[in-house]
């Protein structure tokens, strides 16, 4: 058998591991059952995906997250290893040949969406396929004392019960101490259990808060004091759009990102971001999960994140390359204010929930008992409009049905065309022999895509066959279209609408099962968290990263010596070093320019933080200030 290492630098083409990889790929190849806590950036999925190709069978991986399903699925399946995913906003057909596959073919991964798990279709095959790991991606989410619960994660409990022997490795880079027990016990861990958990302390990371009146002047700032890429959340779409024009029209190459652009926009607007060609991306969180771009140097928050969870992962996107990075938050009084509103609105009325759920019902007009796991195009303004409802408060019941196991919204979804070989060679041939006019299209798809089309779904580019084929798109849809009419193909056009899908049957509204004390407890720690939140921001005494380091369990003495809290501290009782400081500089200023790093290099400070926050001040009094490409010179209007 191949060692790890050599599958390693065989698919992903790294040369060694990064830190605890090795130890829990080991484990997972005993055969324990592993909890693996890495921070954001920490390499989770090659804690699966190695050993998975290393042992006979198919690795199973559950994720929530449909976006980084399909990205790593596209991964995978560009090194030549078969990987496939089921989740919601697929039919029934198509699931189907994606099972069938899972038993007879060589599929190597199977990801899954939670919901799934559930499903008839899915507990059937299952007993059928040879699995030899079961993956647990956001594991955080068994757990109602996590942040973002998903009750069908729960059922992961059932899949255990079918597949005893089967190794599972749960992966989380956010979980409390509480919720890690939590998953260890919602999995029926076996004894003999590991736990590997990497410190949540990152060495190259500051966290700044800063408090003001002018938001939009504080991080004009901000961007031009640390040079690099950068990403910006903002709490709504329209927030993106402004924040990224404005900063356009000052010179700042910038773009946005949001749930609510097309996928062809999303793809564009993270492409010029992840080549350089914006140096800026503004985005919901809708953005980030999956995003491999090691050099972001700032993760800027224009307002109060929800939870330190949600923060640390998204903070956490800056300096994946192991380079001194900055994690910002900007805001002022009302911040505080609109999230103690936000996070009160997130939690609706059971009445209100059971109204949403019958709106519904009648919107695609189910009877009871009826679509269990169908996916449905759903307009949410429309919906509203319909039955004269709030849009924030349908979004949060939404949510919140989500969150009990009812329903799932995904408002990102995108599905490329899909086409699927039903007829056998023999019907196929006479049917050709049959209608002339359908000949040219089957002979170049057999041609172009061979027996991959009996195999499975195939993506295809209507564009492109209809340009081989010399005829309009249109034509080519409209044959398309008749081929599927006739059942000699499966053909499914590209969609990009936001999808609901009905976990469960049909309910009886005013029986929803839905549990209420858990419901109102998920609403106390929601509150909890905020508070949590809100100390982090607003403290000026502790160290910030030792706040986040006690949140999540690790006790420690330390401080970070980087966060805003720290370099103040420092300032005060170094003013002697700090005035020395202040005279090398201008001193070296005097002969020629420098870069902040060759500076740095070439004063050797005892402390390289504090020097960084001597060089911050010195360019907002003004003596000293950038040039276009990111040297420093003394500013003559300053220093006649």
């Amino acid at each position: 058998m191949e060692s790890s290492l050599s599958i390693l630098k065989k698919y992903w083409r790294h040369s060694q591991f990064r830190p605890l990889q090795q130890e829990i790929i080991d484990a997972v190849l005993a055969g324990n059952d592993t909890l693996a806590l890495l921070p954001t950036g920490g390499g989770k999925s090659v804690c699966f995906q190695v050993p998975a190709m290393m042992l006979d069978g198919l690795c199973i991986v559950v994720s929530p997250l449909i976006a980084l399903m399909k990205d790593q699925v596209g991964n995978l399946k560009s090194k030549g290893i078969y990987a496939l995913a089921v989740h919601s906003g697929m039919d029934r057909q198509e699931i189907d040949v994606h099972l069938n596959n899972c038993i007879y073919g060589k599929v190597k991964f199977l990801y899954l969406s939670p919901e799934r798990l559930q499903t008839e279709i899915f507990q059937e095959r299952v007993k059928q396929m040879k699995v030899s790991l079961i993956a647990v991606d956001e594991a955080h989410c068994i757990s109602q004392w996590g942040y973002d619960f998903r009750p069908p994660y729960l059922k992961l409990a059932a899949l255990r019960e079918v597949l005893p022997q089967v190794p599972v490795l749960a992966l989380t880079a956010t979980a409390t101490p509480q919720v890690s027990d939590d998953i260890i016990d919602k999995l029926t861990f076996r004894s003999g259990y590991r736990i590997f958990r990497k410190t949540f302390a990152r060495d190259n990371l500051s966290f700044v808060v800063r408090k003001t009146d002018n938001k939009e002047r504080k991080l004009i700032e901000v961007l031009q004091k640390v040079k690099g890429s950068v990403i910006i959340y903002a709490r709504s779409r329209k927030a993106t759009h402004e924040t990224a024009e404005s900063l356009a029209r000052i010179g700042i190459a910038s773009t946005f990102y949001h749930a609510g652009l097309s996928h062809e926009q999303r793809a564009l607007h993270q492409d010029e971001w992840i080549k350089n060609k914006a140096r800026v991306m503004v985005a919901t969180n809708a953005f980030g999960m999956g995003i491999d771009k090691p050099d972001v140097r700032t993760v800027v928050h224009l307002d109060i994140p929800e939870t330190l969870e949600s923060y640390y992962q998204e903070a956490g996107r800056a300096g994946r390359d192991g380079q001194r990075s900055y994690a910002v938050i900007i805001y002022n009084d009302a911040d505080i204010s609109s999230l103690e509103v936000k996070t009160a609105q997130a939690h609706p009325s059971i009445d209100f929930l059971k109204e949403v759920y019958q709106s519904l019902a009648n919107y695609y007009q189910l009877a009871l008992g009826s679509s269990e796991g169908e996916s449905y195009d759903f307009e949410l303004h429309d919906f509203c409009e319909r039955y004269s409802l709030h849009m924030p408060e349908v979004y949060n019941a939404l949510k919140k049905l989500e969150e009990e196991g009812v329903v799932s919204f995904n408002e990102s979804f995108y599905s490329p065309s899909l086409l699927y070989l039903s007829t056998d060679k023999s019907r196929l041939y006479e049917f050709q022999v049959a209608n002339e006019r359908f000949d040219p299209l089957i002979k170049m798809l057999l041609r172009l895509y061979g027996g991959q089309l009996y195999d499975d779904f195939i993506k295809i580019s209507e564009r492109y066959l209809a340009s081989a084929l010399k005829i309009s798109v249109e034509e080519m849809i409209s044959l398309l279209k008749h081929l599927h009419e006739l059942q000699v193909l499966v053909y499914r056009p590209a969609k990009e609408s936001p999808q609901l899908t009905f976990i469960l049957p049909r309910q009886d509204a005013s029986r929803l099962p839905l549990n209420v004390k858990r419901i109102e407890q998920r609403k106390n720690l929601a509150e909890a968290k905020m508070n949590s939140m809100i100390t982090f921001t607003t403290s000026a005494h502790r160290c910030r990263m030792q706040l986040v380091q006690e949140y999540f369990g690790e006790t420690t003495d330390n401080t970070c010596g980087k966060c805003d809290v720290c370099i103040d501290r420092k300032k005060s009782e170094n003013i002697f070093e700090i005035k020395e400081l202040r005279k090398e500089v201008l001193t070296l200023l005097k002969g020629k320019l420098y870069t902040l790093e060759q500076l740095e290099k070439r004063i050797n400070p005892r402390d390289s933080e504090l020097f960084v926050e001597v060089i911050r001040e010195m360019v907002d009094d003004g003596v000293v200030e950038y040039d276009s490409v990111w040297r420093l010179k003394i500013n003559v209007d300053q220093n006649p």
